[in-house]
């Protein structure tokens, strides 16, 4: 594998910056198994390193890169693997050559010092990185960005800049940090500098089906990421009310601040309202919402009353819905962390008065049986259709409810959501949850979502 083969050797070399004594300390802090008490530091960190499953190799990689980051071409290299099966939006050559055409006569930059930095973090500029740290003089791709880039920007436009970083060939989460880094505030601390430059770059960007769009905000100042013009919805989620199989008694607080307050029977429904980012909401960021508002210091206990909380807010009358649910913890195990979190109950839409009430102008849906929040502002929505969604008590079809689901499926879709149904049937079978398993698979596939 090559990620083992990377690591192997940047990992066994980290014995000279350790004792024998530290040496259980570093291991625990990259994630690897406790080393042997015996043999030399080579040796036991070899045998840590040989003892480490293949699945736990991407969480060592990205804990080196941050606590003991090697030169900038190993990192690339391991950069790239973790990447692999990211989820960014593929930008062929031709687009990225005509998005460097559309800068070149642009300002690259508004902070010089910042720019550099954002270099330093994406392209490799020297294969040794000891010259810089050590206050030796520039050489390298380094030393000709300072000349023809900073001193005499005439010389090489941003078409000649991006052909020496090597970003037309680069991988696609590269290409799209290096927009996004160029888009930032920190290299152009001016909000009408920042727009005009999204502006400038999204004009080819389109015409491969992606855009940089303002996703949030940091210190003020908007913060842009590149995102799918197909798969990806407009904004972000404000609040996410779940885990409740009955209509919550809700109301505004603060209309302004959309701060929403239960009523009555809180601890009938949960309401994640923190920021949800480009990477969309993991099993991670759920667990420690729930550890901080709960008040519960101990990970695992987190972790189960946390499970046990949501699985109880399951229908008792849809033991397919239970059953999937189960299915994806089950199957997925220790790479649960790092996956999308699987929602169930959550509330889409919210109205006070009842659908007899509304009348003709009633929402369709107002409760889906999963949500996953995935990378890029992707929003999957999974069903479980029992008789009830098709048929009446009496096992005759109804076509009525049968076109409002298909109608209401419509509008999801319309929306942004991607929508994919089960059916009860699909999940009473001796092979569901490995079914199950093989649907989480290609999804996280087709999205990018890596499941190591």
């Amino acid at each position: 594998m090559q990620l083992r083969n990377l690591l192997e050797s940047l990992l066994i070399d980290l014995k000279d910056a350790s004792t024998h004594t530290m040496l259980p300390i570093l291991c625990e802090e990259l994630g690897l198994p406790a080393p042997t008490a015996d043999g030399s530091k080579r040796e036991r960190l070899t045998a840590s390193f040989n003892a480490l499953a293949d699945t736990e190799l991407p969480a060592v990689a990205r804990k080196l890169l941050e606590r003991h980051p090697p030169n900038a071409t190993m990192r690339n290299q391991i950069q790239d693997i973790l990447w692999s099966n990211s989820s960014y939006p593929p930008i062929p050559k031709r687009y990225r050559r005509e998005v460097a055409l559309r800068l070149n006569s642009e300002e690259l930059y508004g902070d010089a010092r910042r720019f550099d930095e954002l270099l330093e973090c994406l392209w490799i500029l020297d294969a040794d990185n000891w010259t810089i740290l050590l206050g030796g003089k520039p050489r390298g791709l380094r030393a000709e960005i300072q000349q023809h880039v900073h001193r005499n920007p005439e010389d090489w436009p941003a078409e000649v800049l991006f052909d020496q970083l090597g970003a037309y060939d680069a991988s696609d989460r590269r290409f799209a940090l290096f927009l996004e880094g160029l888009a930032s505030a920190d290299v152009r601390p001016d909000e009408a500098a920042q727009h005009h430059f999204v502006a400038c770059v999204n004009e080819p960007l389109r015409n491969c089906g992606v855009e940089l769009r303002e996703t949030g905000s940091e210190g003020g100042y908007p913060t842009f990421s590149l995102v799918s013009l197909h798969a990806a919805t407009k904004g972000r989620p404000k609040n996410l009310i779940f885990a409740s199989p009955y209509k919550p008694d809700l109301r505004f607080r603060d209309a302004l601040d959309n701060d929403v307050e239960i009523v009555s029977n809180a601890d009938k429904v949960l309401v994640y309202d923190r920021s949800i980012g480009n990477d969309g909401l993991c099993w991670n960021d759920l667990q420690q919402w729930w550890s901080e508002t709960r008040q519960i210091a101990d990970a695992t206990m987190a972790k189960n009353t946390l499970y046990r909380r949501l699985r109880a807010s399951l229908p008792g009358n849809s033991p397919p819905q239970m059953l999937f649910f189960e299915a994806f913890f089950e199957g997925f195990s220790s790479a649960v962390p790092q996956l999308p979190a699987l929602l169930p109950e959550v509330w889409l839409h919210w109205d006070p008065r009842t659908v007899k009430e509304r009348g003709p102008d009633a929402l369709l849906r107002f409760r889906m049986d999963f949500l996953l929040l995935l990378p890029q502002g992707v929003r999957v929505v999974i069903e479980v259709d029992g008789k009830h969604h098709y048929a009446y008590a009496s096992g005759s079809a109804d076509v009525r409810r049968y076109a409002q689901m298909v109608q209401a499926d419509r509008e999801l879709k319309l929306a942004g959501y991607e929508v994919f149904r089960f059916g009860a049937a699909e999940l009473q079978v001796p092979t569901a949850k490995s079914n199950v398993k093989a649907f989480f698979e290609a999804l996280f596939k087709r999205y990018g979502v890596p499941m190591d």
